[in-house]
């Protein structure tokens, strides 16, 4: 059987869950028996056939779908404008406990008997009390949730600095670390933060997806700082450019400037 992907809320994470045979497509709400009872997600991607261990107990086994969710059992789940209604007193209770934080959404499980509040805020914040008066006007389980800003403008963003919809919202199912290292490599840290980065404020998630390719083509460069024979000159090579395949090489001269900064083609291996 196939493994597949299936999400509760946007800002969640995914969970797997066998196929159980059943033919699935991208999107499909389907019925799931999690550890805390019926839940309804959708599909977000396919994984392969399933590698079944005898080692693995019978708690540790993958769950299978149990079913495809039908009109009557989708109709069933809370609707927006009750979820709208509970985020706009959530968000009002939070005031009067004076915390700092910001409700983004929330999610109600299949039998309502529990709603998860997503939240971002800069640090850890104390919201037991939160918690106690949320539960007594809801009357049902509540469980806070802190994402990360990243996942907020996965849920609530629309459009990058390219003109095309965020690729958080498109299709990252799972948000890799970026890191500045990256944007070094690639030679644009020099852009500054504000080019370089995404509506969340983080370093663009775009950066990672030529990240290998840098690498290897890195590898083939002769290090910074190396000493290099050029026509017959020494120098020292000062500084990469690795799309190009090429490096800026420092040499001697007699000139009043007393150094002169020559691009070398490794591909060719001539001056240019």
């Amino acid at each position: 059987m196939e493994l597949i992907q299936v999400q509760f809320s946007p800002w969640d994470k995914v969970y797997n869950f066998s196929s159980n045979n059943l033919k699935l497509s991208l999107g499909d709400k389907v019925v799931v028996q999690t550890e805390l009872g019926l839940e309804i997600g959708k599909v977000v991607g396919f994984l392969g056939a399933m590698i079944e261990r005898e080692e693995d107990s019978e708690e540790k086994k993958i769950k299978p779908i149990l079913h495809l969710a039908n009109e009557r059992e989708i109709d069933k789940m809370v609707k927006e404008d009750e979820k709208d209604e509970a985020l706009i007193y959530a968000k009002k209770m939070k005031e009067q406990h004076n915390l700092p934080m910001k409700f983004i959404d929330v999610h109600f499980s299949y039998d309502s008997s529990r709603a998860t509040f997503a939240f971002i805020a800069d640090g850890r914040v104390d919201f037991r009390e939160l918690v106690k008066d949320l539960t007594r006007h809801f009357n049902r389980t509540v469980r806070l949730q802190q994402i990360g800003i990243r996942d907020e403008a996965k849920l609530m963003g629309d459009f990058g600095p390219c003109g095309k919809q965020l690729c958080c919202r498109k299709y990252l199912k799972e948000l890799a670390s970026i890191t500045s290292e990256m944007a070094d490599l690639q030679q644009c840290a020099h852009r500054g933060s504000d080019r370089i980065s995404g509506i969340c404020g983080r370093l663009m998630c775009c950066l990672a997806y030529e990240q290998k390719g840098y690498e290897e083509l890195a590898a083939k460069m002769p290090p910074i700082g190396a000493k290099v024979n050029v026509d017959g000159q020494r120098g020292t090579i000062v500084s990469h450019r690795t799309l190009k395949q090429s490096v800026m090489v420092e040499f001697k001269s007699d000139s009043e400037r007393g150094r002169v900064i020559t691009e070398i083609d490794l591909n060719r291996n001539k001056k240019k």
